[in-house]
């Protein structure tokens, strides 16, 4: 055999073999993360997130006082969660709202240095305009001076949910 296609036909099982390996030391059952975002008022954040992000409500859960307090993210308190999602896949990211009837964080968030953890959330749209028309129409104002260009037709715009979480918007303007 040709040395040079010797050397090629190694290169190729080696890097099927180092792929193979790879994918065999992944800990994780699926590729996406599902966030849970306890907001002040669900009604009001469930139509931000719905009428004018455009996110899909696909779904619910209860979890009951006993089961908060067994599993230790509620302490005993119950809590209805909602599940929202960009699109009809499977593989799309959960955005699950809940509420606990109370300001978490009484102090509103103006940049993202503010707090800590999660401070916003980047979505890539297909088309800028429809949701600079729904923002307008919902009274929710954009921050700084977006919407404004990131290069090309790629532009930029900010704005913060009911509970102060930034949400970015990246894409074309048509």
């Amino acid at each position: 055999m040709n040395p040079f296609l010797r050397l090629l036909f190694s290169m190729v099982v080696l890097g099927s073999l180092l792929s193979s390996v790879r994918a065999q030391t992944n800990e994780f059952s699926s590729d996406t993360i599902s966030v849970g975002v306890v907001v002040d008022d669900l009604e009001k954040s469930l139509k931000f997130y719905t009428e004018v992000i455009g996110m899909k409500k696909v779904g619910g859960f209860s979890v009951n006082a006993d089961m908060g307090k067994k599993t230790g993210l509620t302490g005993g308190v119950p809590v209805d969660i909602t599940i929202l999602r960009l699109g009809d896949s499977k593989s799309a990211t959960d955005w699950k709202l809940m509420s606990f009837g109370k300001a978490a964080n009484p102090a509103k968030k103006t940049r993202i240095q503010d707090g800590r953890g999660p401070q916003y959330i980047t979505l890539n749209v297909k088309a800028l305009k429809p949701f600079l028309d729904r923002l307008k129409e919902h009274q929710v104002p954009l921050l700084g001076e977006t919407p404004i260009p990131l290069g090309g037709k790629t532009m930029f715009a900010v704005v913060q949910d009911p509970d102060g979480t930034f949400v970015e918007l990246i894409g074309p303007m048509e």
